[in-house]
C-alpha cells in the first residue's frame, strides 16, 4: 500500500477503494412543504473535483508554500477546496470566525497569508475592514455562485486544463496548514500542523473510538468534518449556523439524525446540551447513534447523562481532552465519567478527562510559568499531585507561526530529547492511569497559604441549585491574592434567596480543606464567555469586574 504523506490523499485511496460512497451530503433546500433535499458528492467525484481544483489554483499561482486565508462556509465548495489546497501544498490559514474582528485582521497579518480565498461575504469584509492593511494579496479567489469583483471565480477553477499542471509531492513534515488557537486565555496564536500531525490525529482517532470504514457522521464541526474521509466516513452536514453551535436548532440535528441514521456524531458541548434539553421535553430517541463525541470545552456530567439517556445502552460517548496544539492527548467514555469519577469531581477531586491516548506521553511537572527548555525525572511530580499537563506524541505541533517568545514558552524537551508541548493546563494523573484536568495554569490564584485552582474549587459549589456556574478569580497581585468567587445565579434572586445562598456558600467553603480560605462571593448576572461554546469562562474581565465591585 502507498504510504500516505499528504491528509488530502486518504481522499485519493477512499476514491479507489469505494468510489461511490457519499463522502459528504450537504442540505440543498426546502420544498413547500418544508422537506428538505440534499446534494451530495461521491468520493470518486470529490478526489476528482479536488484534483481539478487544486491544478487551477497552482495554475493561477497559489503555489506550494503560499499561505492562504480560507474563509468559506461549510458547503461542498468547502470540501473540495480545502482538499484542494492540501493537494497544491499550499498552506491554509485557519481562523475561529469567533475571535471577532479585532483578532482576525490581526492574525491575518501575523500569518503573512499571500492568497485570500472565501465567499464574497468574507471578500466583502476583507476590502471593508483593511485585511492584510496597505499590503496586497497576491491573489483572490471567490468560492461559491457568487463572483466578488477582482477576484479569481469558483467556476474558473472547475474547467479541465488543456495541458497537463504537475502536482507537487507531499513530505511527510511538510507545513500542512496554520490552525490559530480560541485566544479564550490570551491572544489567538497560530499552531503550526504538518501533514504529519493531521495523519497521527486521523489514526489515534481511529484507533482510540472504534470506527468503521462506512459510518455516516454528523458534522456540527466544519474542521472536524475534514476528517471524516481520512477515517472512511460519509459526513452528514446538517443545517445551522456553524459560529453559533449553542443557538442550533435541535430540530435540524434530529432532522438529519433521522434521515441518515447517523451512527457517528461530533458536537460542541453547548450543541449537546441544547439538543439534550429538547429532546428530554419531546421525548426523542436515537437509536442508530451508537456514537456521541463531545470537545472544545468540558462536557458537565449532568450535560452527558441527560443526551446518554436518548441514546441506545450500547451507545457511548466520547469526551476528547485536548488543544488546537495537540488532539487528542486523552479521551474518556462517559460510563468512566459518570461514577465515581463523577462523585470525585462533585468533591473538588478535578474532571476526569481520561486515559492518554499512548503510554507514557502524558507528564506532570512542577509548576513553572518560565520558559524550561529542558526537564529532568527531577522536575517530573507523582501520581495525586497537581503540575502542569506535558505532553508527547506526533500529533503534537512543534511552534507557533511568527510567536517565538509563546514557542520558548510552550514548548519543551526531556533531558533524553523527547519533545513535549506545554499544555498550560493542570492536573494529576491517578494511580490508575487516568488524567484529571485542573483548571488552565493562568486561571491559578496565588495566595500567601498556597495555590487555589479553579476547577476542584468551583465544582464543589456548582452543585448547589441555585448555582448555574461559578468562577474563581485572585484579586490583587500574585502570589498575594485574595480569591473570590463569582456566582451565576440560575435566576434572578430575591434577598431572601440571597441571604439563604451566601449563607450556603460560606458553609460550603468551611468543608472542604482546598476551599476554606474562600471568604468573598460575589454575585453576577451573566458571565463573560466565548461564543462558539458559551463555556469558556473570560475570568480576565470577571476579575477586572470583581476588583472595581471591592473597591
Amino acid at each position: 500500500m502507498e504510504t500516505i504523506t499528504n491528509i488530502a490523499r486518504h481522499l485519493t485511496r477512499m476514491a479507489k477503494e469505494r468510489p461511490f460512497q457519499e463522502a459528504v451530503i450537504f442540505p440543498a433546500r426546502r420544498d413547500k412543504s418544508g422537506r428538505i433535499a440534499y446534494t451530495h458528492l461521491t468520493y470518486e467525484q470529490l478526489d476528482t473535483l479536488s484534483e481539478i481544483v487544486a491544478r487551477q489554483l497552482i495554475n493561477h499561482g497559489i503555489t506550494a508554500g503560499m499561505h492562504t486565508a480560507f474563509m468559506v462556509k461549510p458547503s461542498l465548495e468547502f470540501f473540495v477546496t480545502t482538499f484542494a489546497l492540501f493537494k497544491a501544498r499550499a498552506i491554509p490559514v485557519l481562523i475561529d470566525p469567533g475571535i471577532g474582528l479585532k483578532n482576525m485582521k490581526r492574525c491575518l497579518k501575523e500569518s503573512e497569508a499571500e492568497a485570500f480565498v472565501g465567499i464574497p461575504a468574507a471578500h466583502l469584509a476583507r476590502v471593508v475592514l483593511g485585511w492584510k492593511g496597505k499590503a496586497s494579496w497576491k491573489k483572490l479567489v471567490s468560492i461559491g455562485a457568487h463572483n466578488f469583483p477582482g477576484t479569481i471565480a469558483y467556476a474558473d477553477l472547475l474547467a479541465p486544463l488543456a495541458h497537463t499542471q504537475s502536482i507537487p509531492q507531499s513530505r511527510i513534515d511538510d507545513v500542512a496548514a496554520i490552525l490559530f488557537t480560541s485566544g479564550s486565555t490570551g491572544a489567538p496564536k497560530g499552531a503550526i500542523y504538518t501533514h504529519r500531525n493531521f495523519l497521527s490525529q486521523v489514526d489515534l482517532l481511529s484507533k482510540s473510538l472504534g470506527i468503521q470504514v462506512g459510518e455516516r457522521d454528523l458534522c456540527t464541526f466544519p474542521l472536524f468534518a475534514l476528517f471524516a474521509p481520512a477515517l472512511g466516513m460519509t459526513a452528514i452536514i446538517p443545517e445551522m449556523d456553524f459560529t453559533r453551535p449553542a443557538r442550533v436548532n435541535p430540530l435540524r440535528i434530529k432532522e438529519a439524525i433521522d434521515n441518515f441514521g447517523i451512527s457517528n456524531m461530533f458536537g460542541s458541548p453547548a450543541l449537546i446540551r441544547r439538543v439534550a434539553e429538547h429532546g428530554h421535553k419531546q421525548g426523542w430517541f436515537f437509536p442508530s447513534l451508537q456514537r456521541v463525541i463531545s470537545a472544545g470545552a468540558p462536557v458537565p456530567a449532568k450535560v452527558i447523562d441527560s443526551f446518554r439517556e436518548l441514546l441506545s445502552d450500547s451507545a457511548e460517548f466520547y469526551t476528547p481532552y485536548g488543544a488546537t496544539e495537540s488532539l487528542p492527548v486523552a479521551i474518556a467514555e462517559s460510563r468512566l465519567l459518570l461514577g465515581e469519577a463523577r462523585r470525585r469531581h462533585e468533591s473538588g477531586f478535578g474532571l476526569c478527562v481520561g486515559t492518554p491516548v499512548t503510554r507514557g506521553s502524558i507528564k506532570i511537572l512542577r509548576i513553572s510559568d518560565a520558559p524550561l527548555k529542558i526537564f529532568s525525572e527531577s522536575d517530573e511530580l507523582p501520581n495525586g499531585q497537581i503540575g502542569e499537563i506535558v505532553v508527547s506524541g506526533d500529533q503534537v505541533t512543534r511552534a507557533y507561526f511568527n510567536r517565538d517568545e509563546a514557542t520558548n514558552l510552550a514548548k519543551t524537551y526531556d533531558d533524553k530529547g523527547v519533545f513535549f508541548h506545554r499544555m498550560g493546563d493542570l492536573g494529576y494523573i491517578d494511580d490508575e492511569g487516568h488524567l484529571w484536568f485542573c483548571g488552565r495554569k493562568s486561571h491559578r490564584v496565588q495566595t500567601s497559604k498556597g495555590d487555589l485552582f479553579t476547577i476542584p474549587t468551583e465544582a464543589v459549589f456548582n452543585e448547589h441549585p441555585l448555582v448555574a456556574r461559578t468562577a474563581l478569580v485572585g484579586l490583587g497581585v500574585a502570589p498575594d491574592q485574595m480569591p473570590a468567587l463569582c456566582v451565576e445565579p440560575t435566576h434572578t434572586l430575591n434577598r431572601s434567596e440571597k441571604a439563604s445562598l451566601f449563607a450556603d456558600l460560606q458553609t460550603i467553603a468551611s468543608r472542604h480543606a482546598h476551599t476554606h480560605m474562600l471568604k468573598t462571593f460575589l454575585l453576577h448576572p451573566d458571565f463573560p464567555v466565548d461564543i462558539r461554546h458559551n463555556a469558556k469562562i473570560f475570568r480576565e474581565k470577571l476579575k477586572v469586574w470583581a476588583e472595581a465591585k471591592q473597591r
